[in-house]
């Protein structure tokens, strides 16, 4: 599969694509990697359909990105401890990442990005939208840019188990809470480009004041970046991927399909997640 095969079709004025013609489980030419690499940068997030790939097929697909993180708090799947397995049950009303936030940003260097797979999806419902977050930062008064430019930001992890063990699909593990201070606003180490660095499900306060003087200008950035003309959804099917660069977005995943208290239909939904390691934000 040469890199002139791959489509490229962005799905919003926002940001994401889907990429057609291509196989990610056969073997594929470097060019092809490196079409895949560019169609990342320029869209932030990059979607395929139809992919049938074992746990070695998607590890090997994500490690030619960057090495392979390892979740502080969720054990990965038995073999593949780089494998999250992202599941809802039928019966649970919550799941996991349905707030808006970059991932694991409350480490000294956050994640890279992550692909994501589908392997059992309900039949509506679930989808996951995506933030760009240079937009968020670019449509930003002058003023307020250079502001936010002297601003740092701290990110909590909160109580680890938080992330599994309330999950009955998933397995939590031993850790302590953590915690990192970073810029605001971060230049992102390939496009050159500013982008707004928060997470609602981490950020907590600007370095040197209280969260109550904080939560004001941080509500602010929060509705701000996930305005409608910033974002993207996807909405997934099984055997799907959704490939996101974390340095420059948020996502978030719908809860509108489950509702057990409300007597209303109810889905399992489960994911496959491997996440790619990354540098500290500057």
């Amino acid at each position: 599969m040469e890199a002139h095969a791959i489509d490229v079709r962005p799905i919003s004025g926002a940001l994401g694509a889907e990429i057609a013609g291509i196989d990610l489980s056969s073997a594929l030419s470097n060019a092809a990697y490196d079409a895949i690499h560019r169609a990342l940068l320029d869209h932030l997030v990059i979607f395929f359909r139809d992919q049938d790939l074992s746990p070695e097929q998607h590890t090997a697909f994500a490690r030619r990105f960057g090495k392979l993180h390892i979740h502080p708090f969720v054990r990965g799947m038995d073999g593949y401890p780089h494998i999250v397995e992202v599941i809802k049950e039928k019966e649970e009303n919550h799941h996991w990442g349905g707030s808006w936030h970059a991932d694991v940003t409350f480490q000294a260097q956050p994640a890279m990005g992550a692909v994501l797979y589908a392997r059992e999806v309900p039949p509506y419902g679930g989808d996951t939208m995506f933030a760009n977050m240079y937009r968020a930062y670019e449509t930003l008064s002058d003023g307020l840019k250079a502001t936010l430019g002297r601003l740092r930001a701290v990110h909590y992890s909160g109580a680890p188990r938080n992330y599994s063990a309330k999950y009955r699909g998933m397995q939590p593990k031993d850790g302590e809470e953590e915690n990192a201070v970073h810029p605001l606003v971060r230049t992102h180490p390939e496009t050159g480009r500013k982008s707004l660095f928060i997470a609602r499900s981490f950020t907590r306060h600007f370095e040197g004041m209280t969260e109550d003087e904080s939560r004001p200008l941080l509500d602010f950035l929060f509705v701000h970046a996930t305005r409608p003309e910033h974002v993207c959804r996807f909405r997934w099917q099984k055997n799907s991927i959704a490939f996101w660069d974390n340095r420059c977005t948020m996502h978030k995943a719908i809860a509108d399909f489950h509702g057990a208290a409300h007597g209303l239909d109810q889905y399992r939904r489960v994911m496959h997640r491997v996440t790619l390691e990354g540098g500290r934000p500057v």
